[in-house]
Parts: structure tokens; C-alpha cells; sequence
């Protein structure tokens, strides 16, 4: 029981660490990230995309 109190304070502590640490993200920081992550999120659609239309070539329904 105490190794999990002493677990979860030592957690806390970890997360108060981080959260002193981080900041707000500057404008271009942000608009790096973003299209970047739009970016990912269009190269797997568009791989999703490409093998449902192969699957659909191959395996036409009956």
C-alpha cells in the first residue's frame, strides 16, 4: 500500500515538473505542427483510399 502512495506522489511530482516546463506555442509553431499533422493525416487517407479501390479491383462483389 505505501509503494503505491509513494508511486503516485513521485507521479505528481514528474507531472508538476512538466507542467513548469512547458509553454504556449508561438503562431508559427503552431501552424507548423498543424499542417503537419493535416499532412500525415492526408498521405494515410489517401493510402486507406488506394487500397480500398485495389481491393475493390480485385475482389469485385458478386
Amino acid at each position: 500500500m505505501m509503494e503505491a502512495l509513494v508511486k503516485l506522489k513521485s507521479f505528481g511530482i514528474e507531472c508538476l515538473r512538466v507542467l513548469r516546463v512547458t509553454r504556449k506555442p508561438t503562431k508559427q509553431e503552431f501552424w507548423t505542427v498543424a499542417k503537419a499533422a493535416a499532412l500525415g493525416m492526408a498521405v494515410i487517407g489517401l493510402l486507406g483510399f488506394a487500397v480500398h479501390l485495389i481491393r475493390q479491383y480485385l475482389f469485385p462483389a458478386i
